[in-house]
């Protein structure tokens, strides 16, 4: 929780300004039962009209005086806990940015977006009651007991007696329900990923008619969180019930024992009342400090899983070891894999085992293999999004983990399995590719990705707005605009990780007679589940169930790799008939 608060340095002014406030308009308040004492005391007994309007008149000052500290008090206090949650809000989201794939897996996408938004909300929110609260509650409470003992001795005992009570009452519930907010947290990460998950397979669900179980699934989750938020608002709820009982309960002796001392000559009227608006003042206040602590604890739980995130290292892609770091590779490779193998998140199981090949700079690399043989999974260590559980990779004769900041990206580019693209418009997203890129640049981009037609039929040419995600195009055009993204780079190195899946075939060969015309000599990895895709590639790499099953020009791996073959003649049987 440390970690997350000193974020809220920048905002001192007001941290100090708004509580300030707050004790300034206490103070006010706390003066207000006197003046109503001395009005039905001095002027009500002596028909004093003169004196009570003047004592009104200083009432209407106090509350004029207490409201505009108020709303001081709440402007401080607002513009510190926004400006603090904005701050960590982007330091948060900067931290994810730097995490490793393998790190934002093993968190969950839901979990993370539970952090950004939810959780730091409700930080907001206790950091805003905390300025306006911590201070003025107990200040109220404290201060009306002495006021109390400032009118009559014996009739304060009966504050002495009831607000520690009050306080153990309080805290006990708050101790009760800290370790249930936390289960609450965990069981909202659950619905959010269900929901997430549900949102983005609604077609496979429906294709396989598995409403009903997603259902059925989701009650059940709901349910659950249904079930530990009843108890800890049964248990919070108490609250409130309780401390009416007590203060009710003491404002009847109060009021009791004022009589008696009224009749006896030693208490006026008036003090009696101002007794019991002390009272009523504790009230008040008690019921704000047990919301704020219910608050607090909840924010409480939710930063110290804010700062967990940020306490999570950031990884480097590969060994850290100084042996390793000053190892090379030959600079006429431009990629080598020594060794490699990878287990995701340390499993155990491998993705990966023992991918020992080096590739010659130009060369173009087919990689083609069943589904989960770690097709994927070897491309991604190549631009360092996952890090070798064992071996080592090299790039331009350099090992990953040693290239810093953007080295490694201006290097390589790739363009992913699933086409992702971003709300703007056609140029902002090639241009993710290359900031600089001209027109001239970004229209070359997209006659080599075949993409020229896209544009070419939109009204508003590169300017045409793409929506979030790319839903107003086609699974094979936003692939095909991704690919341009790829391309406008112009990287030493290309990778395409099953990228052609969405385009027919005609468009797959013209995409592949274009990459081999490129004016530049980038080398090209292609992962294909075809092998027409892959068959002119210099070499060819099958993989299966994470090992190399074979390797070799598209020939030779017919006469010697079974699995090759096997996966060849599969696709050539199907195309005949």
């Amino acid at each position: 929780m440390k970690k997350i608060l000193v974020y809220l340095k920048e905002y001192k002014k007001e941290t100090v300004l708004a509580p300030l406030f707050k004790l300034l308009e206490a103070s006010f308040e706390l003066l207000v039962p006197i003046v109503v004492a001395a009005i039905v005391d001095t002027g009500i007994k002596n028909g004093d009209k003169r004196y009570v309007m003047y004592c009104v008149l200083i009432m209407a000052a106090l509350g004029v005086i207490g409201l505009t500290c108020s709303l001081t008090a709440q402007y401080f206090s607002a513009k510190a806990a926004v400006g603090y949650s904005c701050k960590l809000r982007r330091v948060v989201f900067s931290h994810i940015q730097s995490l490793s794939f393998s790190q934002i897996d093993e968190l969950g996408t839901s979990t993370l977006i539970t952090r950004m938004t939810s959780d730091i909300n409700q930080i907001q929110t206790g950091v805003n009651l905390v300025l306006r609260l911590l201070l003025r509650s107990p200040f109220v409470v404290f201060g009306a007991m002495i006021m109390a003992f400032i009118v009559d001795v014996k009739a304060a005992i009966i504050f002495v007696v009831i607000i520690p009570i009050l306080f153990v009452v309080v805290f006990a519930i708050m101790f009760l329900t800290i370790p249930l907010y936390k289960q609450v947290q965990k069981g909202l990460d659950g619905i959010l990923g269900k929901t997430r998950e549900n949102l983005s397979g609604t077609r496979v669900i429906r294709a396989f008619n598995k409403q009903d179980d997603e259902i059925e699934e989701y009650d059940e989750k709901n349910e659950g969180l249904n079930r530990l938020q009843n108890k800890v608002g049964s248990i919070s709820n108490l609250m409130n019930p309780i401390t009416f009982v007590l203060i009710n309960g003491a404002t009847i002796i109060l009021i009791y024992v004022g009589a008696i001392r009224v009749d006896e000559g030693i208490l006026e009227t008036g003090q009696v009342v101002a007794l019991v608006n002390y009272m009523s003042q504790i009230l008040v206040e008690l019921i704000k400090m047990a919301n704020l602590i219910v608050t607090v604890n909840k924010a409480v739980a939710c930063g110290n899983r804010v700062s967990a995130c940020l306490d999570i290292p950031v990884e480097k892609a590969g060994k850290e070891d100084d042996e390793t770091e000053n190892s090379e590779s030959s600079s006429d490779n431009a990629v080598e894999f020594r060794n490699v193998s990878l287990a995701y998140n340390n499993s155990g199981e491998m993705a990966l085992e023992n991918i020992d090949f080096a590739v010659k700079k130009g060369q173009t690399v087919g990689i083609i293999g069943g589904t989960g043989s770690g097709k994927t999974s070897l491309v991604h260590l190549i631009p360092a999004f996952y890090k070798a559980t064992e071996g080592e990779v090299f790039v331009d004769g350099k090992n990953v983990s040693s290239y810093i900041g953007e080295e490694l990206s201006d290097k390589v580019a790739i363009v992913m399995q699933k086409a992702v693209l971003f709300k703007g418009t056609i140029r902002d997203n090639i241009k993710w590719g290359k900031k600089d890129a001209t027109d001239e640049e970004i229209n070359e981009a997209l006659e080599l990705a075949v993409a020229k037609d896209i544009v070419e039929k939109k009204e508003n040419g590169l300017d045409e707005i793409i929506e979030q995600a790319g839903r107003n195009l086609s699974g094979g055009q936003r692939q095909r605009l991704t690919i341009a993204r790829a391309l406008v780079k112009k990287p030493e190195i290309l990778i395409f990780d099953d990228s052609a899946s969405a385009l027919d075939y005609a468009t797959d060969a013209a995409l592949r007679k274009n990459l081999k015309q490129l004016s530049y000599n980038p080398t090209v990895f292609i992962v294909s589940q075809r092998t027409s895709s892959i068959k002119h590639a210099d070499i060819i790499v099958v993989l299966d169930d994470g090992r190399v099953a074979g390797m070799g020009t598209h020939d030779s791996l017919l006469e010697n790799c079974e699995v090759y073959r096997e996966i060849y003649e599969s696709q050539y049987r199907k195309a005949g008939e």
